[in-house]
């Protein structure tokens, strides 16, 4: 068993909380039990597994997945899971996986998210979850948004990171451009339009536009939509977060779609 924070293989897998690392390495993290078992449950390959005595008590017929799972697996004590983990109170396995290369959206598709300058990890993930509840066919996210690999954003998709087409993409405008010309109608969202998002005709294949947590779209991305909405609020409230924005015009756009 692995006890020291010092151990080679552990401040490694500590560089991982780096994004630099990550895209170094082709490596990142896999905190928590649910995590690894959503990635067991896909067949997504594991590098090296962590898990503390308590854990293996805890959970002995996951462990025997994991086993098959991974490329090395190691028992360490519970302050070396403290020290790779990134979050306070880890629940006692943390894994690393290689960055595969994730199936991006089709185009084109009844209904993709795009998504500009997103910095939030938490919004991000929360939008993945719900995109994946709601039946949407996959989401693109600007270079310049965080990772889809922070390990924020897979907590926070719950999982449903490993379930849902995905793409990063350097020009967002030229995709755009590109669902356009397949005949897919493109929307976004601004406070000053007149059209509520319940008044649009969802049925068609759909893009949903939805631009940064606090500057919102580019009046470049903006133009580019074939319509632009507002979702309806109270006069005392200014903004929706960009996550509950996603899923109320996702949610409008499957129950129509259905």
């Amino acid at each position: 068993m692995l006890t020291s924070t010092q151990n080679p293989l552990i401040k490694q897998i500590k560089k991982l909380h780096s994004p630099k690392e990550r895209r170094e390495t082709q490596l990142f993290l896999l905190e928590g039990t649910h995590l690894i078992q959503e990635a067991c449950a896909v067949n997504y390959p594991l590098q090296t597994v962590c898990y503390t005595p308590t854990w293996e008590a805890r959970y002995p017929e996951l462990l025997s997945i994991v086993a098959e799972n991974c490329h090395r697996l190691e028992s360490v004590g519970d302050e070396v899971i403290k020290a790779i983990a990134t979050t306070v109170n880890p629940d006692g396995i943390v894994a690393t996986a290689p960055r595969l290369a994730i199936a991006p959206p089709p185009i084109p598709a009844n209904l993709t998210l795009v998504l500009s300058t997103i910095q939030d990890p938490g919004n991000l993930g929360t939008i993945i979850r719900t995109a994946a509840a709601a039946g949407v066919d996959g989401l693109w996210v600007s270079q310049d948004s965080v990772d889809l690999d922070n390990p924020k954003v897979l907590r926070a998709s719950a999982g449903q990171w490993f379930r849902l087409a995905m793409g990063v993409s350097d020009d967002l405008a030229a995709l755009v451009t590109s669902y356009q010309n397949q005949g897919v109608q493109v929307i976004s969202t601004t406070s000053t339009a007149e059209t509520s998002y319940w008044d649009v005709n969802w049925r068609s294949p759909t893009l949903i536009l939805l631009g940064n947590e606090g500057a919102g779209l580019s009046q470049d991305l903006l133009a580019l939509a074939d319509l632009q909405v507002k979702i309806p609020m109270s006069a005392t409230v200014e903004s929706l977060n960009v996550a509950t924005s996603a899923a109320l015009l996702s949610y409008e756009a499957r129950r129509q779609q259905h």
